[in-house]
């Protein structure tokens, strides 16, 4: 580099701001956290409630915030956390136990499958609803309306499902107490929302006592924003809304501040059928004058949920579709009542039972994941140390600061880790081994081309940037896309994709830089390194027409077979399932539970134990599908007798991976097909990037029709499998369309089909070091991860090496029959300029 020194501050703070942003990265308890912050901590009043607290905690009172709620009864807490600002008319040991709690989070938050969390099953109020049909599709449509909702206020990937006939549960990880208590509001708002008329003459009736036909009495209670004393005026408010104006019509809906005074108020707009009603409405009611000479004004009032809010007059003709709430409403319940504005319910819904619930992988799985994940690491950790020696070092250690970094940047957007957020992570580190490899093999070239070391070094980091650049920028497209089409398990993945891409840049390109820097100005001459694969001129494409046949009619096979499986490749994920529901009196280990269940034909059950709701035995739900559910509930108690498992509830549950989860999904991927075919074409030729986006069809393709073949079923985490494989399909494809860009510009002779094989032969070697390091990680999680993660680690195993084959087989072949033969014309492409890295030109 030419001055190493502003990206060694850059390194610096990047490192320092992570670690920043990173801690603490796990929970602390309530009460450790409630002694550490807490001052005067020898008076005898707070050491009472310590210990108070802590006996509750003895005796198996597992809620911190209760257990010292309780604690301090009448004593207020003020005193030792006088820091802490209480907002006035507000409980104050609440406010003051909410901080703390706050405070006592980690930085990095997981899922509900790594972590557990809070389950609310909440009931609809089907009465107003007319018949069967109608509670069916209002239970669906509050399936979606509530993830809306949920997402909004912040809670990530929430699992939300139907639950028997009229209800629904809401599972979501990692809530405080407030929380809580805000979810719970934010879920029962049903938000039914009218615009109605005031009566013209309401204050005269009212006088009189006299309702008219059509209309009711409400009352608007107004608060004085300077006393806070509140004034209520009675109105004759009609029963229905005007025009059949309804919260049906808001297109959005956001909480603001009202510029004097203020106070909250929301803003919201009509979409566009919803902006000519109320444009003809207030047109209709503009202010006329009257014989006497006076002027009469119209009020509409804005009902919410049956509650008059505000009755505004109307002045003049409003086009736009736009208007403001005034309520008496503080920023919290403004934001509340914006989101529920913009996702109303049919019906409105109550809770019927919160309880905590664990880790819905369970245990045993978590355990095994993580001893997978160390052994896959290890194994890619010792392949490049053994093989690259002291570049392998330098690999493995901007390696670990990609993962260091990449979770700090997690943590400070406050994403919710997963297991489609762990397989953005394996991508990701994947590609950053992926750059190294780029980088070194680039090097060993050069150096064998009778480069000094420094010159080798130079050339070989000006080389592989731009396959680099395209490889990560082809697959950030498809993760900016997830990002903004997607939801839940699509949204995390494409967030920790787009998040560890950009970071492995910045370590393969400018930390391993300045190492190699550091230690050529150290007197270092020479870097040596083994070698696996030496040059070889394979005639691959001597097989494209039967592997490209074979290819395809294995595809047939495979997704024909899926096909006549029906809905039988559909798991519970999907399909939804029964959950049988089991009392205990002792706790059974997860893995014992699995293991009974599979005695009974059911490999692939969802184990999630919950506490038990307001005292009483705990629960285990086992969710399975449909037709295994009468034989779990008849013979897994008498399995599990000794731990005194019992019968409770056999439900039908809906699919956790509802329709517009399966939609985002696959607009996602179409769209970011789309968006590789015009990048590619637009860095490359037409040709290639038609190559690419056939390669990636098939190796999705040829994926799920393997996981069919071998009798799997479809679940949630299959999602971020398919999403990985077309991020890792796409990598491999550009860095050998690269070099046949490359050989191209060169004019190396030949024929097209010669020159083909030339780039896969030039790039054979890092073809198999990075699939194999990938495949290494990943067959550690297939071999060691457990049952729960064997059908995610199978199909990442197809995925990579079909990734791998249809490279050569599928993409190539397709450029090489597209220009039948002839050498396609590529001129120089525009291409950002890498960042202060020496890069001479390519010759």
């Amino acid at each position: 580099m030419k001055n190493p020194f502003p990206w060694i501050v850059a390194v610096v703070v990047v490192l320092l701001w992570a670690a920043y942003e990173s801690y603490p990265p796990t929970n602390r308890t309530l009460l450790s956290q409630f002694e550490r912050d807490a001052e005067n901590t020898q008076d005898p009043t707070f050491k009472s409630i310590l210990a108070t607290a802590r006996e509750l905690e003895a005796k198996g009172a597992s809620n911190g915030f209760a257990n010292l709620l309780a604690a301090a009864g009448t004593n207020s807490l003020e005193r030792f956390f006088p820091h802490v600002e209480v907002p006035a008319g507000k409980d104050t040991n609440r406010v003051i136990l909410n901080d703390l709690q706050r405070k006592s989070l980690g930085q990095l938050k997981l899922g509900l499958d790594l972590q557990g969390g809070m389950s609310f099953i909440v009931r609809m109020k089907t009465d107003q609803l007319k018949d069967q049909a109608d509670m069916e599709r209002a239970l669906d449509q509050a399936v979606e309306i509530l993830r809306r909702r949920v997402d909004r206020y912040g809670v990530a990937e929430p699992t939300i499902q139907r639950l028997g006939t009229d209800s629904i549960e809401i599972q979501m990880p990692g809530l405080t107490d407030a929380e809580k208590e805000a979810v719970a509001d934010t879920i029962k708002k049903a938000a039914r929302l009218e615009f109605r008329m005031v009566h013209e003459d309401s204050f005269r009736l009212i006088q009189e006592g006299l309702v008219p036909p059509g209309y009711e009495l409400l009352t608007e209670v107004r608060k004085d924003p300077k006393s806070g004393q509140a004034r209520t005026e009675p109105l004759l408010v009609k029963k229905k809304p005007e025009g059949g104006l309804d919260g049906s019509f808001i297109l959005r809906a956001a909480p603001v501040p009202e510029p004097v005074t203020g106070q909250p108020q929301i803003e919201f707009e009509f979409n566009m059928d919803g902006a000519r009603i109320f444009g003809d409405l207030t047109r209709k009611y503009l202010p006329r004058s009257t014989p006497q000479g006076g002027m009469v004004h119209s009020r509409m009032a804005i009902v919410l949920d049956g509650v008059l809010v505000s009755a505004p007059q109307i002045n003049e003709e409003i086009p736009n579709g736009r208007g403001v709430i005034h309520g008496n409403f503080d920023m919290k319940e403004a934001t509340e009542v914006a989101n529920a504005l913009v996702n109303p319910l049919q019906a409105p819904l109550e809770i019927i039972e919160e309880s905590s619930v664990a880790a819905t992988l369970g245990a045993d799985s978590i355990q095994s994941g993580v001893k997978a994940t160390v052994i896959g690491t290890l194994f890619v950790v010792g392949f490049m140390v053994v093989y690259y020696l002291l570049a392998g070092v330098i690999a493995n250690f901007a390696l670990m600061l990609n993962i260091f970094i990449l979770l700090g940047v997690m943590c400070a957007l406050d994403s919710t880790l997963t297991l489609p957020g762990i397989a953005g992570i394996v991508l990701t580190a994947g590609m950053a081994v992926d750059a190294n490899v780029l980088i070194y093999e680039r090097v060993r070239e050069e150096l064998q081309a009778g480069k000094s070391l420094r010159g080798a070094l130079t050339a070989g980091y000006a080389k592989a940037f731009w396959t680099i650049f395209d490889s990560n920028l082809t697959t950030l497209i498809s993760a900016v896309i997830m990002i903004w089409l997607g939801t839940g398990s699509v949204q995390g993945f494409g967030v920790t994709l787009a998040i560890g891409l950009c970071v492995s840049m910045f370590t393969a390109l400018v930390v391993t830089r300045l190492i190699f820097d550091f230690l050529l100005s150290r007197g270092m001459t020479n870097l040596r390194m083994m070698s696996l694969v030496g040059e070889t001129k394979f005639d691959f494409m001597k097989l494209a027409v039967p592997a490209f046949v074979l290819s395809w009619s294995l595809i047939l096979i495979g997704i024909g077979y899926g096909v006549y499986r029906g809905k039988d490749v559909l798991g519970v994920d999907f399909a939804g399932g029964s959950q049988v529901t089991f009392s205990y009196a002792k706790a059974a280990p997860i893995s014992e539970i699995r293991d009974a269940a599979k005695r009974l034909g059911v490999d692939d059950a969802t184990i999630v134990p919950k506490a038990a709701p307001g005292g009483g035995l705990p629960t285990v739900q086992i969710i399975v599908p449909f037709d295994k559910g009468e034989k779990i509930q008849k013979e897994l108690g008498q399995q599990l007798s000794s731990y005194g498992f019992q019968f409770k509830q056999l439900e039908r549950k809906g699919p956790s991976v509802g329709e517009e989860i399966q939609l985002s999904a696959l607009k996602s991927v179409m769209l970011a097909l789309f968006g590789i075919l015009v990048y590619v074409a637009f860095r490359y030729e037409f040709s290639f990037s038609i190559g690419a986006v056939i390669a990636i069809i098939h190796d999705v393709l040829m994926t799920m029709g393997w996981f069919f073949l071998t009798d799997r079923q479809l679940s949630g985490p299959m999602v971020a499998a398919i999403l990985t494989i077309i991020g890792f399909s796409i990598n491999d494809t550009i860095v050998i369309f690269d070099r046949i860009r490359e050989d191209l510009k060169l004019g190396v002779k030949g024929s097209f089909r010669e020159l083909l094989n030339l780039a896969i032969n030039q790039t054979l070697s890092r073809t198999i070091i990075t699939s194999g390091t990938v495949l290494l990680a990943t067959l550690s999680l297939y071999v060691f991860g457990g049952s729960v993660i064997n059908d995610f680690a199978f199909t990442f195993l197809v995925g990579i090496l079909t990734g791998t084959y249809s490279t050569i087989y599928i993409a190539s072949a397709v450029v090489l029959w597209w220009h039948k033969g002839q050498r396609p014309v590529i001129g120089t492409p525009a291409a950002p300029v890498a960042p202060q890295i020496e890069q001479p030109a390519r010759a």
